[in-house]
């Protein structure tokens, strides 16, 4: 058995550290002081120095933290699942083919702000090692990465800050004469925003206005720089647990077809699967982006450049560089053909568009600060303008579309009425095209998603014939939110009910007593004021027999024999939402202990 001697202090207002030393007799150990440089963490050929500013090191040892979500990651770790931790070894170098090369050269220092800006923004750790390993430095440090690498780079204490399971784990790995130092640093005021933005997002995920300003506030109190603020918000998006299965699974897709060179139709038919759901939970994009540009995403699409791609250098290309002394004006064709490819690039994740855009944006900067003729930038000027409006009214219909108990406010109508007509000065059934249309194809459209939609469709076009007010149609997208949030609330309750209380409900007796007894308990916890509507509670009641008949009669089925054509005919007819089934399928296969690839196969319509 081992013994700890933790010492803990603070550096200054934003730096705190605990000072861990384990050993078989640790209660022997001096292994600190206070000099004139700060705290000196100590063994014979090592130290650590804490001064106002920096750490500075010599001796064998090296630094790990938990990998922050969008940090350059090396493929060789990001590849393999398990791998949860950056591990630095003082002294090493990574080669050209993945490898180490260790060097005697050790001593070294960082600043703090340097620590927590290549490292984790929370805490990360720091540590050397006697008796365990022997030699130069540079055979030491070969032998602390045989001996303790895969440990660092894959326990799950490191991301938790458990310091005492984490000395049990490395001591286990180490002689009966050795002693562990090790030292994690903790901001404080990264820590605080850390646990604020946590609660905030466990509470509401989407977080209101009023407490994100409390936020802002509080960063701006604290002095947080906005990249440590946005890095710390993306890793706590991502460790949610429903971000992170469908992010990781988004990540292990990619990592796949990287190795390959190539997205498949199939593989980019999971992709646009999980982007939707990304649209309903919520997750930011920034996730996937990064995913993308880590993994190269754009240039697996495809190894011939999409036509919408071809088109889109055409007009830029040859309107902005190669015509610009004769015509440096776009046409209404030119931009309807921009923003199709734009839906297009969006539809297929094609980040190729964007870089197009940006290169235009630069050059046009270029040419004018060198003496172009300023209508250069006043177009460019046009078409942003465009796709800023193409990008509102897509954020707005795609969270309307998939996100519950979602409406609008009167404000963002307003707004979507003023893109409504700018798109219809270039062509009356533009907007219809680039936001209606797909969405209303999408089999993930949900079914109170798709009646908000239509309802959006055809109040808008109310408002502009003076047939409806801007407030009528917030009030019809209200009560559409409202009937989806009671029939989620319904749909819990009676399935609960029907669990333990009923084995029957199929008489319209039967019903009208469930219903009563529902009403009942509904009314008393507070969730609803009225009646029940008896046409929702009818639409529950059959949705919860669809669901029984689908996991008792129909899926085993479908798993034993693969038949993806069942599966496809059970969902365009049963009215079921697919986000809901797939959900059910997840369930289902987890309690069996079933194998969640075969699952995938089947909903990629392979046999076999």
């Amino acid at each position: 058995m081992h013994q700890e001697i933790r010492l803990h202090g603070h550096i200054n207002d934003s730096i705190e550290y605990f000072a861990t030393v384990a050993s078989r007799q640790a209660y022997r150990s001096y292994f600190f002081e206070n000099t004139s440089e700060g705290l000196r963490i100590f063994s014979p050929g090592n130290e650590i120095v804490l001064d106002d500013k920096q750490i500075i090191h010599q001796g064998n040892g090296g630094s790990f933290c938990e990998y922050m979500f969008g940090v350059d990651q090396p493929m060789a770790d990001l590849v393999k699942g398990d791998i949860r931790n950056r591990l630095v070894l003082y002294g090493a170098t990574n080669e050209g083919d993945g490898s180490l090369k260790f060097t005697s050269h050790t001593e070294g220092s960082q600043s703090y702000e340097r620590v927590f800006f290549e490292g984790n923004a929370v805490h990360n750790y720091f540590f050397f090692l006697s008796g365990s390993v022997s030699g130069s430095l540079r055979e030491q440090q070969e032998s602390l990465v045989r001996l303790l690498g895969k440990l660092l780079k894959r326990s799950s204490h490191v991301g938790e800050g458990d310091d005492a399971f984490l000395v049990d784990e490395i001591f286990g790995l180490l002689g009966h004469r050795s002693t562990l130092y090790l030292l994690k640093l903790i901001h404080k005021k990264h820590r605080i925003y850390h646990d604020a933005f946590s609660d905030l997002y466990e509470s509401y995920r989407s977080i209101p206005d009023s407490e994100f300003d409390r936020l802002q506030a509080m960063a701006a109190e604290l002095g947080i720089d906005r990249y440590q603020q946005e890095r710390i918000r993306i890793d706590v998006m991502y460790k949610s647990p429903g971000n992170r299965r469908i992010v990781d699974e988004y990540r292990n897709i990619l990592i796949d077809c990287n190795r390959k060179g190539t997205i498949n139709t199939l593989e980019n038919a999971r992709l646009t699967r999980l982007k939707t759901l990304s649209v309903r939970n919520k997750i930011p994009e920034a996730l996937f982006y990064t995913l993308d540009g880590m993994l190269k995403h754009d240039k697996l699409v495809d190894l011939n450049e999409q036509d919408y791609i071809s088109a889109t250098r055409q007009i830029l290309e040859g309107i902005f560089f190669q015509e610009q002394q004769i015509d440096a004006s776009i046409d209404t064709l030119d931009m309807v053909n921009l923003l199709q490819a734009k839906r297009k690039a969006s539809e297929n994740r094609d980040h190729t568009f964007e870089q197009i855009l940006l290169e235009t944006g630069k050059a046009c900067d270029e040419k004018t600060r060198d003496g172009a003729d300023t209508s250069l930038l006043e177009s460019f000027s046009y078409i942003v303008t465009y796709f800023d409006r193409y990008d509102n009214a897509s954020a707005n219909i795609n969270e309307l579309s998939f996100m519950e108990n979602v409406t609008l406010s009167e404000a963002a109508i307003r707004s979507l009425l003023g893109d409504k007509k700018a798109f219809a000065e270039l062509n009356q059934a533009l907007f219809t095209e680039l936001f209606f249309k797909g969405i209303l194809d999408n089999k993930y459209l949900g079914q109170f998603g798709r009646k908000k939609i239509l309802c959006l469709q055809e109040g808008l076009a109310a408002i502009e014939e003076g047939r409806l007010t801007v407030k009528a149609l917030q009030h019809r997208l209200t009560d559409i939110a409202d009937q989806e949030s009671l029939y989620g609330i319904l749909l819990a309750h009676v399935k609960e009910r029907i669990r333990n209380f009923y084995s029957r409900y199929n008489t319209r007796a039967e019903q009208e007593t469930l219903r009563g007894e529902i009403t009942e308990e509904l009314h008393n916890k507070g969730l609803i004021t009225d009646d029940i509507p008896e046409d929702l509670f009818h639409d529950v009641v059959v949705n919860i027999k669809k669901e029984a008949i689908y996991l008792h009669n129909l899926l085993p089925g479908i798993i034993s024999t693969r038949d993806a054509a069942l599966r496809e005919d059970f969902l365009d007819n049963s009215g079921l939402d697919r986000f809901y089934v797939e959900e059910l399928e997840r369930e289902y296969f987890e309690l069996n202990n079933l194998d969640m690839e075969d699952l995938y196969q089947i909903r990629k319509g392979l046999n076999g």
